[in-house]
């Protein structure tokens, strides 16, 4: 199908939106628009075609324009466009819950709906420190994050996450008690391993030396993402999540998995939890939830947490805590649909079926100008590139450009390329998007 043209926009027309994560004079002299999008592309404003390889923002996983996600939200709109969640229900809210509970690892079944990724990791730290409480442990309140996470905006998930930016603009107005895990990225020791590196499951016995420092009885939680997205792709060494969960038993120390990236078949299965065979007690999700059709996160609980709050008398509320938009019917209706879809065309695990061509893709650019790493895991891969002397990130900058100019959309976090594609994508597609990024890295100086 050919795209319409849409309008140009000038100066003028888009002063008014303050844009997010976005450098906006830089964008605004030279703005990326796009205007249509279907299947595995994207159409620019001015009518050309874009391969997406990174769904969207890590979130279109069954492709653009799906109709069946389309034609569930306009009939929920049309039946009824929203219910309160607060002292009342309504049925696909619980509908939705229950499917997701059947998804998830064992244990993990109950499900409390936010509008976001930001909101889930806010929502799990909250419900980490009642939990504490309700159990009669209220004097267990620190959490503890990683270097080089991130957990979203709010003040929770950047006070827990390890983004430098985030901590160096906001970090008078954290949370207090709040440590820190070391990151596991070594390019030294792991540099273009395939898959999982071997080196540094030895990281999360540093668990220990922050539980000797603060004492088990003073930490309520900690939260790690399996595998990172926004640091650059950061992967967890063979053995390591699993120690981490072995040292949060030891110590009755809650452990938190933030799968918002990697939740719905991102990584071959339908969670990491499942890929790494490790269960935390709270996993966050949002993005592939609804195929980014609509805003939605949802928070997945142990039932032993769930549990210890049904005490006391049954007219007390037992979590002060939740959002207006709670499970906001059309977004359930969006992500049954999205669930619907991910069954029937096995896209909770395609990606397993893929990720050894797509390994062998993305390691082909080793040993192209200035690439330092490639990592790579289900269907996710990452470029990271030597940077320029006293400018870090512009070489990144001119390479997800130079792609976007050739029809191809990557995503750039400092000198790290990153590739997500929809699960959706066909070997031919996988060449292409590879291709190209080859071609840009050695033609950028």
């Amino acid at each position: 199908m050919n795209a319409q043209p849409t309008p140009a926009l000038s100066s003028d027309d888009m002063d008014a939106f303050w844009m997010p994560f976005t450098a906006n004079r830089q964008f605004k002299a030279h703005p990326r628009l796009l205007a249509r999008a279907e299947g595995m592309h994207y159409w620019t404003a001015d009518g050309r075609q874009v391969l997406d390889g990174v769904a969207g923002l890590w979130c279109v996983n069954a492709g653009h324009g799906r109709r069946e996600i389309t034609d569930a939200v306009a009939k929920q709109l049309g039946t009824m466009e929203y219910a309160p969640t607060f002292q009342m229900g309504h049925p696909i809210a619980f509908e939705l819950a229950n499917r997701l509970a059947q998804l998830a690892p064992p244990g993990l079944d109950r499900v409390f709906f936010t509008n976001s990724g930001s909101e889930s990791v806010d929502t799990a730290l909250k419900i980490a420190i009642a939990y504490q409480r309700a159990r009669g442990a209220g004097q267990r309140t620190r959490l503890i994050g990683r270097e080089k996470g991130y957990h979203g905006v709010g003040f929770g998930g950047m006070s827990v996450g390890g983004m430098v930016n985030n901590r160096k603009f906001f970090g008078s107005s954290m949370l207090p008690g709040v440590d820190h895990l070391p990151h596991t990225l070594d390019i030294g020791h792991n540099a273009f391993s395939r898959g999982l590196p071997h080196w540094g499951m030895h990281l999360a016995n540093e668990l220990e030396r922050l539980i000797a420092l603060h004492d088990a009885s003073t930490i309520a939680a900690v939260i790690v993402e399996p595998l990172s997205g926004s640091a650059g792709v950061v992967l967890p060494p063979v053995g390591y999540l699993k120690r981490l969960r072995e040292i949060c038993d030891k110590h009755d120390i809650l452990l938190i998995f933030d799968e918002v990236i990697t939740g719905f078949g991102r990584v071959g299965k339908p969670f990491a939890a499942q890929a790494f065979d490790v269960t935390p007690d709270i996993m966050t999700t949002a993005k592939g939830l609804t195929n980014g059709a609509i805003p939605m996160g949802a928070v997945f609980s142990q039932r032993k947490i769930y549990d210890t709050f049904m005490q006391g008398p049954e007219n007390t509320i037992e979590l002060f805590h939740g959002y207006t938009y709670s499970a906001h019917p059309v977004a359930c209706a969006a992500a049954l649909a999205t669930l619907d879809i991910y069954a029937r065309e096995g896209l909770l695990t395609r990606a397993a079926t893929l990720s050894s061509q797509w390994e062998d893709a993305v390691h082909s650019l080793r040993g192209a100008p200035h690439v330092i790493d490639v990592r790579n895991f289900g269907l996710i891969g990452a470029v990271e590139l030597e940077s320029r002397v006293g400018k870090p990130g512009a070489r990144g900058y001119e390479i997800f450009v130079k792609c976007f100019e050739r029809g191809v959309m990557v995503r750039q976090t400092g000198d790290v390329i990153a590739m997500s594609p929809p699960l959706i994508i066909e070997p031919k597609q996988i060449a292409r998007l590879v291709e190209t990024l080859g071609d840009v890295i050695r033609e950028t100086a």
